[in-house]
This record gives C-alpha cells, structure tokens and sequence, in this order.
C-alpha cells in the first residue's frame, strides 16, 4: 500500500466515523517499532507503521488509524486528545478504535539476553542486599526494611560480591 492510499484511507475513515474531513498528511513510517502510529500535535500529520499492516492486516491498522484520528479531532476541537482523558476514551469507545496496538515479535528479541545484575546495595545494619544493573549513589537512598545507610558493591561476572 502506498501513501496516496493511505491518505485516502484516512480521509474516508474520517469523514465515515468522525464526520469531519481530514485535513494533513498521513503517511508510513518504517521507522516505528514499538507503537502502530502517531499523531502530530505541530503539524497535526500522521504516521502509521507498515509493520502492523503486514503483520496483522487491514482490519488492526483501522482501528490504529482511528485511534489516532481521536487524537487528530479533538486536538483540532481543543478537548482532551491525550490517552488519559475522558474525551478521548469515549471518542476512542464509539468509534471502535484500538487502545493498544497488536505487539511485532523481532528476531533480534528472542537473541538479546538479560543484562546481569552488576551491583548490589547492602544495607550496613540488617545486611539486606537490592541487587541492581547500573551504578547508583548509595548517599540518596536508605534501606527500606530498617532504614540503614546503604554501600555500593560491584559484583564479579559470576553474580558474587
């Protein structure tokens, strides 16, 4: 599908749902991996992923375009156009648009392995350890079973202290 027909997809779920034009851009985005479109608040365009329409098919990205196109209108209308808003869960509601995309499974997700802990907190009073991947300041933090200085260990590549 190319963006000429996106577009005019757009612009026919727009006027058949909302009953009021569509007016800016709406185009693929290849480039989206983690969410199935998004909506502009400058320049009030629409991106859509590709990846759902392969994936998941003409039906999943309607519901993604016209969950965005809640966001187009009532932005436009100046009400509440964000996820959190009544507005935008009723608009969202009669329309019958999707709150969450469908997720992509990538190759490379099933190759990444967990990032092992390479810290531990230890508490100086009851020895309670919170173990941690990155580096923190143990001076802002206090235990949060007795409410003891911390200290910082770094840990081996075996998980040892």
């Amino acid at each position: 599908m190319s963006n000429e027909e996106l577009q005019a997809w757009v612009e026919d779920i727009s006027l058949k749902w909302f009953h009021v034009p569509f007016r800016h851009r709406a185009v693929f985005n290849r480039r989206l991996s983690s969410t199935g479109g998004r909506y502009f608040l400058k320049s009030h365009d629409i991106e859509i992923n590709p990846h759902q329409l392969e994936v998941h098919g003409r039906e999943e990205v309607e519901k993604i375009i016209k969950h965005e196109l809640c966001h187009y209108h009532l932005h436009l209308a100046g009400r509440g156009y964000k996820h959190r808003d009544a507005d935008f869960k009723v608009l969202l509601q009669a329309v019958g648009g999707s709150r969450y995309c469908k997720a992509i499974a990538k190759p490379e997700d099933k190759k990444r392995k967990p990032e092992p802990y390479r810290y531990v907190l230890r508490c100086t009073d009851c020895k309670m350890e919170y173990k941690r991947k990155r580096k923190m300041n143990p001076a802002r933090y206090r235990c949060g079973r007795c409410s003891g200085r911390l200290q910082l260990l770094a840990l081996d590549s075996k998980g040892n202290s």
